[in-house]
């Protein structure tokens, strides 16, 4: 493989770590803060790809789009949250992925009821259409760097909002002893509906960024919410920097697995053989990873750090 191909290859990963950092990141602060197992995460990110789609329909301004997927995603989310979970919160965890299960459900078929069962598309900006010279000659899409530039600027917000801020030391506090900071005077109800809405808008950006790089259609989220809590189980349950390297450990394992691997088996094996061995590999590389930092790591590589 050349130098060139290997480095857009890389970029790849980045761009797919970021934007499964931006689905984990809400994941792990709703499950390190709440304690809330939510399958209906990957709801919240088809919530966010379909707003974004029609507002663009409507509008034409892909800005709008983005606000529009975060003003969506973070009112569906909190309405979920005063509406369903709070009402989980001190039920076991089978009880919380029944009703979490079942608001996939719901999600996909009021979308379908409201967008119909056809795949939306939402179009690359015009400016972002082309490609951009990198140094070293290397041409790269620019939306996809688009996506690792903002996929980096949540990450470098969530650490400030996590460590630098009031809102951030009382969710840090409500992670650690939730009883303690209620006794304290902090609203519990009001903390939890601003977490789980900030989860929500991660979750329904990430949906928007994607959704002009592959088809907006229902049941989109579900196969990236498995990513993400392998995401999060690499990074340790309720570590914003756990995710953020997890996302990118799992980005790169999937991107340059799939291209590494059928060249590393065509070594000792004929090509056809190789390329079928080297993509069942590959898809299962980052399951590999994840079970191998487990066996070194059972709390994740961050596990109990924010």
């Amino acid at each position: 493989m050349s130098t060139l191909l290997l480095i857009e290859q890389v970029l790849n990963g980045l761009q797919f770590g970021v934007m499964l950092f931006l689905m984990a990141a809400g994941l792990t602060l709703i499950f390190g803060v709440m304690g809330l197992i939510n399958l209906a995460h990957g709801s919240l990110y088809m919530v966010g790809a379909f707003a974004a789609a029609a507002t663009a329909a409507a509008t034409g301004s892909f800005v709008l789009a983005l606000v529009a997927a975060l003003i969506a995603a973070a009112a569906a989310g909190a309405i979920v949250e005063l509406t369903v979970i709070r009402r989980l919160y001190d039920r076991d965890h089978l009880d919380q992925v029944l009703a979490t299960f079942a608001l996939i459900l719901v999600f996909s078929e009021g979308t379908r009821w409201i967008f119909g069962s056809f795949p939306l598309y939402l179009d690359v900006p015009a400016a972002l259409a082309g490609p951009v010279t990198l140094p070293g000659g290397i041409e790269y899409p620019a939306y996809r760097l688009l996506i690792i530039g903002m996929g980096l600027a949540v990450a470098a917000g969530l650490f400030l909002l996590i460590s630098r801020t009031r809102i951030g030391i009382q969710i840090r506090a409500g992670e650690a002893d939730r009883e303690m900071i209620g006794a304290l005077g902090v609203d519990i109800s009001k903390l939890y509906t601003l977490v789980f809405a900030l989860g929500a808008a991660l979750a329904g950006l990430a949906g928007a960024l994607v959704g002009a790089i592959q088809s907006v259609q229902v049941g989109m989220g579900e196969p990236v919410l498995i990513l993400a809590f392998v995401v999060i189980v690499i990074g340790g349950i309720g570590s914003i920097k756990g995710a953020f390297v997890g996302a990118l450990l799992v980005g790169l394992t999937d991107t340059l697995g799939g291209v590494l691997l059928p060249e590393f088996f065509a070594l000792f094996t004929e090509a056809s053989s190789a390329k079928l061995i080297g993509a069942s590999v590959a898809s299962m590389a980052i399951y590999i990873l994840m079970a191998g930092v487990l066996i070194f790591k059972p709390t994740g590589l961050f596990g109990g750090q924010t």
